[in-house]
């Protein structure tokens, strides 16, 4: 079942609008704040299909949406709708972070970040090649974990000194335990098998203290995915991302050595709570060299991260400045091919 938000006034569509944060009415300027608009919730169960199709209320098409999307606009008079039948139950969001950039906002942000690429082509640097920029809801799994960490090892003390025509070198053997307990909260993993897991982690960090509790009207307007993955399913993941986390603090609480070596670092990890959440994020997408290539903007804190595309002669002119040899510069090309540029 289709969800449309109508201007009460004029009947009009409306839309979650970044700058206000209420609902807008784009022909009569009518607002509506989110917690008063009357929500419409649909509890009833249904069966998962590769796609379905819902009748658009507004203009009477067809919309044909995937299995996944749970927010969409109607492709003929461009309705912004949202599938409530999509949101309910388990599928039901607990919290979410509203756009505060707008689409304008996230195209002229995305125009300088072009410019300012030192190594990116001369064309590349207009922006006047954007296919288009989506709006999206992302699904993420936040977790709250507790570790309980166990650690043994050998730390040295190295003492160089000279003492006549002789120079000595003592070094002192220490053994090192720790035991320690730490938490981290509202660690979020993607939940989308759609989109890239290593684009959407360097997006992070989001301003957590505005997450707000879900309501549907923050999605009319833009697109949104429900997750395809449980957290008992991305459990593994969230612990690898935390893992380099707690080796660094590990690492604060063993210093004044000379070296450290780890006999034993065991870490069992816990979770205390998972929250299902929708950030947003603006995805652009970009004609370049008859590739495309994908950008995406943290919606909250306007953070761009993307791999633009790379101009050989202005690397190896900018490299050739400051390395003596032609190896040294290749070398250099062949690492920022494999690596991200943003």
């Amino acid at each position: 079942m289709l969800v449309h938000y109508k201007c009460p006034s004029c009947g009009s569509d409306m839309a979650f609008d970044s700058e206000t944060g209420h609902l807008s009415c784009d022909s009569c300027g009518r607002e509506e704040h989110v917690d008063t608009y009357d929500d419409i919730y649909i509890e009833r169960s249904f069966e998962e299909d590769e796609a379905k199709e819902y009748q658009c209320e507004n203009c009477g098409a067809v919309v044909l949406t995937d299995k996944d999307t749970t927010a969409t606009s109607c492709s003929f008079c461009g309705a912004g709708v949202v599938l409530a039948d999509r949101l309910s139950g388990d599928l039901a969001p607990v919290k979410v972070i509203p756009f505060t950039i707008s689409k304008e906002e996230a195209m002229e942000a995305f125009r300088k970040w072009c410019k300012n690429g030192r190594l990116t082509p001369k064309g590349f640097m207009t922006a006047d090649r954007v296919k288009g920029i989506t709006g999206m809801y992302v699904p993420f799994w936040m977790y709250d974990l507790d570790n309980d960490v166990e650690v043994k090892a050998t730390a040295t003390k190295v003492n160089t000194y000279t003492r006549g025509e002789y120079r000595y070198t003592e070094t002192h053997y220490y053994r090192v335990e720790r035991d320690i307990d730490v938490s981290y909260l509202k660690v979020p993993v993607d939940a989308s098998e759609k989109l890239d897991d290593t684009l959407m982690d360097k997006l992070e960090p989001y301003h957590y203290e505005e997450l707000k509790a879900f309501k549907t009207p923050y999605l009319a307007g833009y697109l949104a995915e429900k997750y395809n993955y449980t957290d008992k399913e991305l459990f593994g993941r969230v612990k690898d991302k935390i893992k380099t986390f707690i080796d660094s603090y590990i690492s604060s609480t063993i210093t004044g050595y000379s070296s450290v070596d780890y006999h034993q670092k065991n870490i069992r990890t816990t979770q205390r709570n998972s929250y299902y959440v929708l950030l947003p994020v603006w995805m652009v997408y970009y004609d370049f060299d008859k590739q495309e290539h994908t950008f995406a903007m943290n919606g909250q804190t306007g953070k761009i991260v993307g791999k633009p595309p790379l101009s050989y002669q202005k690397a190896a002119i900018w490299f050739a400045s400051i390395a003596g040899g032609s190896f040294v510069v290749l070398k250099t090309i062949a690492l920022l091919l494999g690596g991200d540029l943003i």
